[in-house]
């Protein structure tokens, strides 16, 4: 499943998508990221599952666009952290 934490306004739109069934639960998102945005959980949208996901914390999902400021690419867009550290690739950004 596909699960999207953030939000849509005016100046854009600042979603942090993470496909739980890529997900494996390692945690290197959680290391890699410097706002401390992400926390591993039990899976959200599947009760029955027993593994762990990572998942936007919920004091974070609606000021994505500045808790992710500090990794917000300019110019060239180079990896963020926090997709960079994931080896499923799991994790996308819409900016």
């Amino acid at each position: 499943m596909l699960a999207n934490y953030g939000y849509k306004d005016g100046s854009g739109e600042y979603f942090i998508a993470i496909d739980t069934d890529k997900c494996n639960g390692c945690g290197a998102c959680v290391k890699a990221c410097p706002a401390d945005v992400f926390e591993i959980t039990a899976d959200p949208f599947d009760p029955l599952a027993e593994k762990q996901v990572a998942v936007i914390k919920e004091d974070h999902r609606k000021k994505i666009k500045y808790s992710c400021a500090l990794c917000k690419p300019t110019g060239e867009r180079p990896p963020l952290p926090c997709t960079a550290a994931c080896e499923p690739q799991a994790i996308a950004h819409s900016w």
